[in-house]
């Protein structure tokens, strides 16, 4: 079978496979690809190719049947110039009828290699998008998707399943990391926020990092009573996702956990630096930026805690005093 624009949707079946390199957020800026063809092609087997860690959360939400490790050694051979290519994988690609491939591949090796095990229709897309147009990261990932005549997709990552909710009043989340040091507000802001939501609020805390995170965890730790914070350290992200869906609120930088928080659903305010927010900021009406001019090392307490009390109101209407 060949899906194109001229198959009817209604005869669909067979098998679209998505590769997709990159992280976390890479991943979830791809989710509604995977949500458009879904929606489009309900009889199609839909399967991806990418990092296990992201590609799981797709298969938990429904939004793909199954999911393949992007780095197995298997796969090496389609990555060189006439590569040996394993059987098992090739038979893999050889079954499918249409594959999209975001992946960076200027010489077309892969692609080439593809076409030595399948007559699928290849379809190429942006491996990153293209920051100059600012147009939203997710709505230039859907574009190539026109080919098969899915317009107008709904761009707005999302990520729900059995195991996620009922939020609970007054947890708020808190990733203080990213990807880069440039997208991180300072460590001692962060630690000042925390004291005052502490003194000044009845707000707990669910702090979220792994190793990279693992100073800012411990400092931010040790300024909440136990009985007001749950840390989560190197969780599965499936694992963070649910604990995010039960929380009132999150608070970030511009990184993968802060697109996850919400792909889930609940308000977000992200501490905006160092990439273009056009582009990359997270989708959905729940979620608000704040920033400054000069970068994160120049964005103050006040500023945060006036973009934090307006996003969070419900959660913080038990403030005990007015922060001065």
């Amino acid at each position: 079978m060949t899906v194109d624009a001229s198959t009817p949707v209604s005869s669909q079946s067979g098998r679209i496979l998505v590769i997709r390199g990159g992280a976390v957020g890479d991943f979830i800026v791809t989710l509604p690809v995977l949500a458009a063809l879904r929606n489009q092609f309900p009889q199609t087997r839909l399967e991806v190719l990418a990092y296990p860690q992201v590609a799981t959360l797709a298969v938990r939400a429904g939004l793909a049947d199954a999911a393949h490790a992007i780095e197995s050694r298997p796969l090496a051979g389609f990555f060189a110039r006439n590569g040996v290519l394993d059987p098992i994988e090739s038979e893999r690609f050889a079954r499918c009828d249409v594959i999209f491939s975001y992946l960076y591949d200027p010489d077309e090796l892969f692609r080439g290699n593809l076409a030595r095990v399948t007559s699928a229709q290849v379809i190429q897309g942006p491996h990153r998008p293209v920051e100059s147009t600012g147009v939203p990261a997710a709505v230039q990932l859907l574009q190539p998707l026109e080919r098969l005549a899915i317009f107008e997709a709904d761009p707005v990552p999302r990520l729900r399943w059995a195991g996620m909710g009922p939020r609970a009043e007054g947890w708020i989340a808190l990733h203080p990391g990213s990807g880069s040091a440039s997208k991180n507000w300072p460590l001692e802001r962060w630690k000042e926020l925390v004291s005052r939501c502490v003194t000044q609020t009845d707000l707990s805390w669910v702090l979220i990092g792994g190793e990279a995170e693992a100073e800012a965890l411990d400092c931010l730790e040790r300024l909440i009573p136990a009985r007001r914070r749950q840390v989560l350290r190197g969780r599965p992200l499936e694992s963070v996702a649910e604990q995010l869906s039960r929380c009132q609120g999150f608070l970030g930088h511009d990184s993968g956990i802060t697109h996850l928080a919400a792909a889930v659903g609940i308000p977000c305010l992200a501490l905006w630096g160092g990439s273009n927010e056009s582009v990359w900021r997270p989708g959905g009406p729940a979620v608000q930026t704040v920033s400054h001019p000069g970068g994160l090392a120049d964005l103050g307490l006040e500023a945060v805690w006036k973009s934090f009390t307006a996003q969070f109101y419900p959660a913080v209407s038990a403030l005990r005093r007015d922060p001065q």
